[in-house]
């Protein structure tokens, strides 16, 4: 049997697992905090000595996704003092093949081999072979990639798209966009300062300092706590996003507006990407979001916005829309991308 070395390398956590080359199955799995350790070879070098991995063959291949910029198969990651080279790591771990991928745009080499249970589709439509595909993703902030088609699969390329200027296409997304440059204290507002879980967040911020009464709704106290501008109690979660989802669910009218417009904000950047790049081989909506508004996704609010491209809306109305449901999709596109240094 071959095996797979797959991470998921973020400046909070990281995740090592070790996949079956053949049929893609997960073998073993080992969560790590990641400030733990001061580079990831140690921490490699430990998880191959772990019972559960040393039960199987060593892994004949790697590939490491970093939440950093990627260059010459060279890494600085964003939020850790690690410096990785994929020469550096395969001598050090004693692996033959080493491969670092960009965290985001490594989803694009996971994307044709997800299951019936890794996705869900979000807008019918009928992709065409051969053409590039778009993955975004909103969670904490809004990750952009594009998979471009070659003779050996998908090529991912990374993107700094969602750093693009937020672009208002009504009076209360003007209105939004103003209270955020002087709130956060910003001269530019970017595309992920609103379509993102942490966009969700500020646009419910923004339509309470509009009421009157904001500081008797129900989410006021949350909000403040998701600031900092109050502690938070033993068990809050301090998650203004997620508790702006459950009021919209619940019924509550100021939650459900922020949703509808955060949904309409999502809808259009989402347009507006896959015109960038003609993205007709496919669109899919990763991140924390995802699962957590399907429905939303499936909506009126966002598929208008989509498509609402003036002349330009025939371009998209064929482009199919999938969400990707498995939360651990980062591993399992490492272990992809991984399986394409064995084939060459």
């Amino acid at each position: 049997m071959t095996t797979l070395l797959a991470g998921d390398i973020g400046g909070t956590k990281t995740l090592l697992s070790l996949f079956e080359a053949n049929g893609l199955n997960l073998l073993a799995q080992v969560r790590y905090a990641s400030a733990d350790w001061a580079d990831l070879a140690p921490m490699v070098r430990h998880f191959l000595g772990q019972p559960e991995a040393l039960s199987h063959p060593r892994p004949s291949a790697a590939c490491f996704a970093v939440a950093g910029p990627v260059y010459g198969g060279k890494a600085q990651l964003t939020n850790l003092p690690w410096k990785l080279e994929e020469g550096r790591l395969a001598c050090d771990c004693t692996l033959e093949q080493v491969a670092l991928v960009n965290d985001f745009a490594v989803l694009i080499y996971g994307l044709p081999h997800l299951g019936a249970l890794q996705r869900a589709s979000v807008r019918q439509g009928e992709a065409s072979a051969g053409e590039p595909v778009l993955v975004l993703g909103a969670g904490t902030g809004l990750g952009v990639a594009i998979g471009l088609p070659t003779p050996n699969g998908l090529l991912a390329m990374a993107s700094e798209a969602a750093h693009a200027e937020f672009a208002p296409r009504s009076d209360d997304e003007w209105q939004l966009r103003q209270w955020l440059l002087a709130d956060l204290g910003l001269q530019r507002l970017s595309i992920e300062r609103v379509v993102s879980g942490t966009g969700l967040g500020h646009v419910a911020r923004w339509l309470m300092s509009q009421e009157k009464a904001a500081g008797d709704h129900p989410l006021a106290a949350e909000g403040r706590r998701w600031q900092g501008e109050e502690p938070s109690g033993e068990g809050s979660r301090a998650d203004l996003p997620a508790a702006v989802a459950e009021a919209a669910a619940a019924g509550d009218p100021l939650a459900s507006k922020a949703l509808r417009l955060w949904l309409g904000a999502y809808g259009a950047v989402t347009g507006d990407l896959a015109l960038g790049c003609l993205a007709r081989g496919d669109i899919w909506l990763a991140g924390g979001t995802a699962a957590k508004q399907l429905e939303g996704l499936r909506s009126t609010p966002f598929s208008e916005a989509f498509l609402a491209k003036g002349r330009l809306s025939s371009t998209l109305e064929p482009i199919p829309i999938t969400a990707i449901l498995d939360p651990t999709i980062g591993s399992f596109s490492a272990a992809c991308r991984a399986r394409m240094l064995l084939l060459g």
